[in-house]
């Protein structure tokens, strides 16, 4: 057994293929407080070394698959695999001339996450035993709540999370400013006492967020989610410091780089920091923004793609929880194996499955393909 394992790991990666995937939302198009969107895109990554093969992905758009062939992947194919992290220091490099933020750090995520699935496979382990276990179970909160959602459908889709056992859910505001103190209302109908959060993506002014935040305190919202801009740091700042003591602000899913989550840590900005191991380098990126927050005392909670986390998740320091998205775990659901569901308001990793557990549908999801 081992003189098998010494034989896969002493193989360089031999392959790296990508491809882009789009998957229609299932009831027409959803809609947040600034945005709207009628599909998703992943982008998934292959390696391949020793006869095994590790998959990665984030969600994005083609112009990261592209990125991916054309600048990563002669960085990635013939390194080593158990050196991963000299490989993400050669991908961060390469990117120096066209941006490090955006779309080239997508792209570096997706591959870093395949090269830890990679490196878990080629070891037989799973990927949460490599990083260093906190915990066999990672709690989660059911997000979803769209704006473009009639009440009926809030109530239904929160209350239900809330009956099977998540004890804290999250909607969308921010679209509709005067409708909003009403929705909130129902949905604390629906949810009885679970934890309510709410996710204004940007949507409001300093002085409207403010006044949101004493209002939504009636229907006890614990976590009021970039009520302004995400690059407002002193809005954020003066809504942390304003918003009442059982409302935590929170930020950070579009943190790229390091340097994006420590200004909005020395800002003052967040209650709860979020980072997002799709965008912000994979898991390497994600793990020095536990180790941030752990000198900071700040806890942190992962944003999106529950079960590309749930490794992750189960080794961060100061995980508080992982969103559990409705567009992603239907995504996610459509086409992986090795899906886990929720218990009790968590999710476990498979200890049996190595890597991160997961393993992708090919044939269902080539009907979906768009890339190349």
């Amino acid at each position: 057994m081992n003189l098998n394992i010494s034989a896969r790991v002493d193989a360089p990666i031999e392959t790296l293929d990508v491809r882009a995937f789009r998957v229609p939302t299932e009831d027409g198009p959803e809609s947040d407080g600034t945005i709207i969107w009628d599909a998703t895109t992943l982008v998934l990554v292959s390696l391949s070394a020793g006869g095994r093969i590790g998959i990665g992905y984030t969600y994005a758009n083609t112009a990261t698959a592209v990125v991916i062939r054309e600048t990563l992947h002669d960085i990635v194919v013939g390194s080593d695999p158990l050196c991963n992290g000299a490989t993400w220091l050669n991908m961060v490099a390469s990117v120096r001339n066209f941006g490090r933020d955006g779309i080239a750090s997508m792209a570096i995520s997706a591959v870093d996450v395949a090269l830890w699935d990679l490196k878990g496979k080629l070891t037989d382990r799973p990927v949460c035993a490599l990083l260093g276990m906190s915990r066999h179970k990672v709690p989660i909160y059911g997000s979803g709540g769209f704006t473009s959602y009639s009440i009926a459908k809030l109530q239904s889709q929160l209350g239900d999370w809330a009956q099977a056992g998540i004890p804290r859910v999250k909607m969308k505001i921010g679209r509709a400013p005067h409708d909003d103190l009403k929705r909130v209302a129902a949905v604390r109908t629906a949810i009885g006492e679970a934890e309510l959060f709410v996710d204004a993506n940007g949507a409001y002014s300093r002085k409207q967020a403010l006044d949101f935040a004493d209002a939504f305190t009636r229907y006890g919202v614990s976590w009021y989610e970039e009520p302004v801009y995400h690059q407002d740091f002193e809005g954020l700042a003066l809504l942390r410091k304003a918003a009442p003591p059982s409302m935590e602000i929170a930020s950070g899913e579009y943190g790229y780089g390091l340097y994006d989550f420590a200004r909005m840590v020395d800002a003052q900005t967040v209650d709860v920091l979020q980072a997002d191991a799709t965008r912000c380098g994979g898991f390497t990126g994600l793990l020095a923004v536990d180790g941030l927050c752990q000198t900071k005392m700040i806890p942190l909670s992962t944003h999106c793609a529950p079960h590309l986390h749930l490794h992750a998740g189960a080794s961060l320091k100061t995980l508080r929880h992982m969103e559990y998205f409705f567009d992603h775990v239907r995504v996610e659901k459509m086409f992986f194996d090795g899906i886990p569901e929720p218990h009790g308001g968590t999710l476990s990793p498979d200890l049996g499955r190595p890597g991160i557990g997961l393993d992708f549908r090919h044939n269902d999801a080539e009907r979906y393909a768009i890339w190349p």
